[in-house]
């Protein structure tokens, strides 16, 4: 596996990337996503153009996916197609990692800086900031 190229800190979530667009012909991105005990993901949302696989590393990481509870504990996997409404957290008391891979590599890197970049002045975000950085790099934010 190669060594980590970059790690993104937004808030208390962490990912380490391990290959990006530009190692891939823009097929894919793969990053190590650490969720500390009762951190989230900012909002449900989805991927107009890119899946998304975990794979559970440690601990527990819960989430919607299409409405429907799931979980992702250590050698477990799950699929999430794009255009699928999906939020992840971690209300247990261990930190959770996961493997992350996202396909194509149209969200990558960049969408992850500029997001921590917003969010680094410190209390709630501008909403229509970060669905425009989120639309830039085909995210939305489900209603």
């Amino acid at each position: 596996m190669s060594a980590c190229k970059e790690t993104i800190r937004i808030g208390p979530l962490e990912l380490h990337f391990l290959l990006d667009g530009d190692d891939t012909d823009q097929r894919l991105c793969l990053f190590e996503f650490v969720c500390p005990p009762q951190a989230k993901m900012p909002a449900p949302h989805y991927h107009a153009h890119v899946d998304e696989v975990l794979y559970g590393l440690s601990g527990t990481l819960h989430g919607l996916v299409a409405g429907e509870a799931v979980t992702v504990g250590p050698g477990e996997s799950l699929f999430i197609p794009r255009g699928t409404v999906h939020y992840y957290h971690n209300p247990g008391p261990a930190v959770a990692r996961v493997l992350t891979t996202l396909t194509p590599a149209s969200i990558g890197p960049a969408y992850f800086r500029e997001m921590a970049a917003l969010l680094a002045g410190g209390g709630p975000p501008d909403p229509a900031q970060a669905q425009a950085i989120m639309a830039r790099h085909g995210l939305v934010v489900a209603a």
